[in-house]
């Protein structure tokens, strides 16, 4: 029976129905607590059998592993006198089917409301979530956007249902469309070819069915078509869709490019990513070259093609960019000056690199006629390209290969960036590539005209300056440990004496101290032409700001929408200049990453999952379970059952979680946990059962707010007697301590820094218990040492060139680690008399992407085997945004 007006659930007062459908109903609600109007979905009782309410229950877990503007949020789950419900937003709009009734949409609202879905399919399916009933009556239109609902048919990904399951299902009538539960999984008219047939879904799947739904906003009509559910199955099978220009000849042939690629029979021949496809959609949308250029995957193709691509997108690129620099030139500071926009994609075969620890946003030269960034080719490491904004030339500084966050002298002559452990400089216009510093993990810097060089030379810490001729580098900044455990992105001031900062605390902290100084805002910020730019939520913000005073006036306005953010480094991909030139990357560009299987060369050898927001991970003893960090602002651990695909989430509180790792029998995975949001404690160390069952155990937490102390590197020696960890309780680690976890728990170090500026920053346990392998700065660069374990006695050098992340092979015999390079290197080792003997270290292989928020890599007990983060290379890609006399849009 239908619940009538008044009915409380909980704290939720029943208001009026939404709808019903096969797998609930739906009402408004009144949140009596929060006053908030909410939406309620039930499992009515007529309804309730086993398989109903593990669909019921599937959807709840599926959405809350998802937090996304593009998908429906979920707030609250209950039960009361045997109902089942959940509690969601309330969306005020209309579905994307009740708008398809009424004909077709325009082609802006095609690509945006496209894109916005693609994008919520992303981060479900980078979240292990794989929708399956992906259809117009699931997409709900609101003045914030499209959104996703209806996660009850969802899965996790790999996880697929048996053929043996389907049976024979009634046909429909013309008048609506249908969804079998328990029978074919989804709805016809929008199914992929392997759920028709029975076979294995996965997220192709889904963007197979957003191919069909973004036919139907271009056309009005379904993709495909058919007078009963056999002849529309048939049709899917076996049928193409009408092309889009024979309906909609106005429509770029791009655009039918991006459908066919979703539309493809074959999965392996689809668009491999839905965050893909939404680049490409906001692509179309941006650019003027999309109704003579198809951009998409690259094809299989001749050497000609290629030629005459890259010779096509050179072109365009120059006439766009000569196009709006002549209009700049000749109208800066005109009263009235238009605002011009533009774009700036990535040559062919080329992809940027904005995020990550080892990115290279863009920075325009202080006259604003170049412009540097990070970018690599396929299979070759990220280096330093300077882009002309008068020519349009693309070129790459020889000697710059793993780069990262270059910026400008101020006179525009050189740059400066960051590579193997140095601050480094090379001229702009290409020459010898020079020392500066040290700077064993940089974050940003900034060149003063009298030729001092601001920067942030480690993750943790504060800022340093050194003269940009090299010599020693002294402490600038006072970091107040108990506030912030950073300090970075350093941006000078006109008068090149002052300067702002960006400053937070890794462990969370107390939101209204982090930010800029003079500002709070989420990231760096750059002052320009008289205004502090920064980001606010997801829109870049202008505010006059007076450097003389460090005061602001007037209100922050909105220059761009949308504007892409790096939340692992703090940093907004955007940069602005006086002379009114504005560039910014737009959100929705992030690529997860691929987790791959790989041999001791490198080699591919299968595939885990893809597009993950991947932060670290760590091998289970037995080899069968991974567990891993996923997430972006907030990161959180799963277990990955490797030989079943499936996964299980084993945080779900609001903080961050980090480096995880396994007791000695393989059923506890313990991880670093920051203490809460208000108290700087620093962070503390839980376990949980690597089954998700049960409660978060506390292992250990120390400090207290006037003397914060953060945990790293938690993990069990093999005969579980001790917990190892990484202590820091100031702007120097404290060293690698050992807590025993029985009798007395009194915690001891095992090794510590040998001066006061060296740091210890990775450890590994060997197998046997006897040893430990860590690496170190104590000779300015950081390198791999052994000692004994648990005394710390001895120490004897492995690396030779630079070293971190040391991993042991399960007979204690090797010690495999990450060279400055990124290489995958090893080392022998063999016990004697007089400890260890360590042969020369040979280098394995070169991952194409890496990580140091964790783990780089996993590596089975044989060390035959690893587990790869791998970043998938595409050759088009969303482009840079270019304005044109951007302080005018100030006056709009």
């Amino acid at each position: 029976m239908p619940l009538v007006p008044g009915t409380k659930l909980g704290p939720y007062e029943i208001q009026s129905p939404i709808g019903a459908g096969g797998m609930g109903e739906v009402y408004c609600a009144r949140d009596t607590r929060l006053d908030r109007t909410v939406a309620i979905k039930i499992l009515p009782e007529h309804l309730t059998s086993p398989e109903a309410e593990e669909r019921f229950e599937r959807e709840a877990r599926s959405i809350s592993s998802l937090n996304h503007p593009n998908i429906c949020q979920l707030y609250d789950v209950g039960q009361q006198d045997g109902t089942r419900y959940l509690v969601m937003e309330y969306l005020q709009g209309e579905s994307l089917a009740q708008r398809l009734a009424k004909g077709p949409l325009p082609l802006e609202q095609v690509f945006r409301i496209g894109a916005e879905v693609a994008d919520g399919l992303d981060r479900a399916h980078r979240s292990g979530v794989i929708h399956r009933d992906l259809k117009p009556g699931n997409i709900m239109l609101t003045k914030s956007g499209a959104k996703l609902l209806d996660f009850g048919l969802a899965k996790t990904a790999a996880v697929t249902a048996p053929a043996s399951t389907l049976t024979a299902t009634s046909v429909p009538t013309a008048a609506h469309k249908i969804t079998q539960a328990g029978v074919v999984i989804g709805t016809f008219q929008y199914m992929a070819p392997e759920q028709i047939e029975g076979r294995e879904t996965d997220t192709r799947s889904d963007i197979f069915s957003f191919g069909a739904v973004l036919y139907e906003m271009a056309t009005g009509k379904c993709a495909f078509e058919g007078k009963s559910q056999i002849s529309v199955a048939s049709a899917i099978l076996e049928k193409e869709p009408e092309p889009i220009a024979n309906i909609l000849p106005t429509a770029p042939p791009a655009l039918d490019h991006v459908i066919r690629g979703c539309l493809a029979k074959d999965p392996d021949a689809r668009w491999q990513s839905a965050g893909d496809i939404a680049r490409e959609l906001r692509w179309i949308s941006t650019s003027s070259a999309s109704t003579s250029q198809i951009s998409g995957k690259s094809q299989p193709g001749t050497a000609q093609r290629k030629l005459r691509d890259r010779l096509l997108w050179a072109s365009l690129l120059a006439l766009a960019i000569v196009l709006a620099a002549t209009l700049w030139l000749a109208t800066r500071g005109a009263p009235g000056a238009p605002v011009v926009h533009a774009a700036l994609p990535p040559p062919p075969d080329t992809t940027f690199d904005f995020e990550g620890d080892f990115a290279g946003p863009p920075v325009l030269s202080p006259d604003g006629s170049q412009l540097v960034l990070c970018a690599h080719i396929a299979n070759a490491r990220s280096a330093i390209y300077v882009q002309s904004l008068r020519s349009g030339t693309f070129a790459k500084l020889d000697g710059t290969d793993g780069a990262a966050f270059p910026f400008w002298s101020p006179d525009g002559k050189f740059i400066a960036f960051f590579a193997s452990a140095k601050l480094r400089k090379v001229p702009a216009s290409g020459g010898a590539v020079s020392d500066v510093s040290d700077a064993a993990n940089g974050r940003g810097g900034a060149w003063a005209p009298d030729n001092t060089i601001i920067f942030a030379r480690e993750f943790r810490g504060p800022l340093y300056k050194v003269n940009a001729s090299g010599g020693n580098a002294t402490v600038l900044s006072l970091l107040d440990e108990t506030l912030h455990s950073t300090h970075r992105w350093p941006t000078l001031l006109p008068d090149g004496k002052h300067f702002l900062f960006f400053a937070t605390s890794h462990s969370g902290g107390s939101a209204e101290r982090n930010g800029i100084y003079f500002l709070s805002t989420e990231s760096q910020a750059q002052f320009v032409a008289g205004h502090l730019l920064f980001r606010r939520q997801t829109q870049l913000m202008a505010q006059k700001f007076d450097p003389s005073s460090g005061t602001l006036s007037g209100d922050a306005l909105p220059l761009a929408d949308n504007v892409g953010n790096d939340t692992g480094t703090w940093r907004t991909t955007f940069t602005a200049s006086d002379s009114g030139i504005l560039i910014y990357q737009p959100a929705g560009t992030k690529q997860g990453l691929d987790l791959i299987r790989a041999d001791r060369k490198g080699n591919t050898t299968g595939k885990i999952a893809e597009n993950l927001p991947f932060y670290g991970s760590s091998l289970s003893p037995d080899g069968k379970h991974l567990a891993i960090i996923l997430g972006e602002q907030k990161r959180d651990v799963w277990v990955f059952d490797l030989a079943r695909g499936t996964r299980v989430r084993l945080t779900f509180d609001a903080f961050i979680h980090q480096m995880p790792s396994w007791s000695p029998d393989g059923k506890k995975v313990a991880y670093i946990t920051d203490a809460g949001s208000s108290a700087v404690f620093g962070s503390a160390l839980y376990a949980k059962p690597a089954n998700g069952s049960g409660q978060d155990e506390l292992l250990l937490k120390l400090g207290e707010p006037s003397n914060p102390v953060t945990l790293t590197w938690p993990q069990f020696s093999p005969d579980g007697k001790y917990l190892v960890f990484h202590k820091q309780s100031g702007p120097v680690p404290d060293g690698i301590f050992a807590m025993p976890l029985a009798g007395d728990k009194k915690i001891f170090p095992i090794v510590q820094p040998q001066s006061p500026t060296a740091r210890i920053i990775q450890s590994a346990i060997s197998p046997d218990g006897k040893w430990l392998a860590y690496s170190a700065t104590d000779s300015g660069r950081e390198e791999v040492y052994i000692t004994s374990f648990p005394s710390g006695s001895g120490r004897w050098q492995v690396s030779q060139n630079g070293g971190t992340f040391p991993f042991w092979r399960g007979d204690t015999k090797e010690i495999l680690f990450v060279a400055l390079d990124f290489s995958v290197t090893s080392a022998l080792i063999k016990a004697s008399s007089n400890g260890v003997e360590v042969s020369l270290p040979q280098t394995l292989f070169r991952p194409t992407a890496t990580t140091t928020v964790g783990k780089p890599y996993a590596v089975s007990a044989d060390g035959k085997r690893f587990i790869l983060p791998f970043l998938q290379h595409n050759s088009s890609g969303l482009p840079l945004s270019l304005v044109v006399n951007w302080p005018a849009e100030l006056k709009k």
